[in-house]
């Protein structure tokens, strides 16, 4: 009878997949052994791939370089990483070595952009595509690194005073770019994003406070919807409609000259997983094209900000199942040793998937369970799982310790969470490892960051503690 778990798992999907494997019965991920990470580290535990960022990214530019030359797109390609999804030093450093460039979002941004830059590890010719609603300190920010030298700054325009803004701290001549505030699906409680201008706003916009403004410069569109880029007719229609304001704005601003279409590529979220990024890359490049030609007008350089699609896939946390309880007759509740709310608070917030598979016992039968987090809070659990909701894991049993991992976290949840500071129920954060190779291929470990200690979290509530 197959009713071990791996046999759950060969009838319900493809297995292995490109990054998970069984070796000696017990789950890797892109060859790591997850169990000696747990044996040398314990758990609960968080982790980043670090490799898995540049293979992305090289990813995300070879579907642009092919679409590119099957249709002979006569513009340039900018990959910008979203710095917002993770905007740790060694996430960075990693993603910069691979020749891309940069978007913010609020006015410290810009002071990691200043470290960056003092390390080396960005230059002047960097772009730095500044986002989000601008007040006070970013428009400072901005305009301190525009000054400095870095012209290649470009604040995004969301609203209608940063030009004024802008203008009264930057000397001399700067690059703007305009959002489209895009409309939303129907399903959706507003109908149009709150970020940017609207669509029928933007020529009258620039009209009004760019075209005879000798201190500005249109570089820019910007277009993004909140469902990020799918293959269905809401965002072609949306792509269209950005597409005619491009074009419209183009043959009265010549300095327009870039078409930046976000982020928004989904990861992968279940074994069950099927997106296929390189149609999608080459409709978008395709259908930019068909448009330009109609409206004649040359085509655009394209920027994308990806963020998650950079950053997700990299990162994972592994947990033990400390207990299981018996509510009733139907519901078992298999409880992790930390919380969902605070080390994967999307599973809460948004009701986000991720990929949840066991590291060991993939021989043992399996059953139906919920997954509980140890807060004190009715919502600190995770019961959304691949088989149409259910979430199957090896039987409990006591005397055989079970230890489950959830894969592609990397991108928000550190910084959602509070990342070094008090927690839900003040349950610490987990230690966090970093994991690399070296120029052999050979994996490389070190501790990024211990578990947060009961003296961290009473400092910050301010109690006095021994020294």
């Amino acid at each position: 009878m197959n009713n071990k778990y791996i046999d759950l798992i060969d009838q319900s999907f493809h297995f292995p997949q490109e990054e998970f494997k069984l070796e000696d019965k017990e789950l890797h991920f892109h060859d790591i052994d997850l169990m000696k990470l747990v044996e040398d580290y314990g758990v609960p535990l968080k982790f980043t791939y670090l490799p898995q960022i540049s293979n992305n990214i090289q990813r995300a530019k070879t579907w642009f370089a092919d679409a590119f030359k099957k249709h002979k797109y006569k513009g340039k390609y900018n990959y910008c990483y979203c710095t917002k999804s993770s905007h740790f030093k060694h996430v960075l450093d990693e993603a910069l070595t691979n020749d891309i460039h940069i978007e913010t979002s609020s006015a410290f941004d810009i002071d990691i952009v200043k470290a960056l830059k003092k390390e080396g590890k960005i230059t002047d010719k960097t772009f730095v595509l500044s986002n989000g609603f601008k007040r006070d300190q970013y428009i400072t920010n901005i305009a301190d690194l525009i000054n400095s030298g870095h012209k290649n700054c470009i604040p995004i325009i969301d609203n209608y005073e940063e030009i004024d803004l802008l203008s009264e701290e930057i000397k001399g001549k700067f690059k703007v770019g305009i959002r489209i505030a895009s409309e939303e699906e129907p399903k959706f409680e507003f109908y149009t994003s709150r970020l940017g201008i609207g669509y029928k706003n933007i020529v009258p916009f620039y009209k009004n406070q760019i075209q005879d403004n000798k201190k500005v410069e249109l570089k820019m569109l910007h277009f993004f919807i909140n469902t990020g880029i799918r293959d269905n007719a809401y965002y072609w229609n949306e792509l269209h409609k950005c597409l005619k304001v491009y074009t419209a704005l183009k043959r009265i601003c010549p300095t327009l000259d870039s078409l930046n279409i976000g982020g928004g590529f989904p990861i992968k979220n279940s074994l069950a997983f099927d997106f296929d990024y390189a149609y999608m890359v080459d409709e978008i490049v395709n259908q930019i094209k068909l448009v330009c030609e109609e409206e004649e007008v040359a085509v655009p350089n394209i920027f994308t900000e990806f963020g998650s699609f950079t950053v997700g896939e990299s990162g994972g946390a592994i947990y033990k199942i400390l207990y299981q309880k018996q509510q009733n007759d139907r519901e078992k509740w298999n409880m992790i040793n930390s919380s969902f709310i605070t080390t994967l608070p999307d599973t809460w917030a948004i009701n986000k998937r991720f990929i949840m598979l066991p590291i060991n016992r993939w021989q043992d039968s399996y059953e139906r369970v919920l997954l509980g987090g140890l807060t004190c809070d009715s919502d600190d659990y995770y019961n959304s799982e691949q088989h149409t909701n259910a979430i199957y894991l090896p039987k409990y049993n006591k005397d055989k310790p079970l230890y489950i991992g959830f894969f592609n976290t990397g991108a928000y949840q550190e910084t959602i969470g509070g990342f070094g500071g008090l927690q839900h129920c003040l349950i610490p954060t987990p230690k966090h490892i970093l994991i690399q190779r070296d120029a052999e291929g050979n994996l490389n470990t070190k501790v990024f960051s211990e578990q947060q200690k009961s003296e961290n979290l009473l400092g910050i509530l301010g109690y006095e503690t021994e020294k």
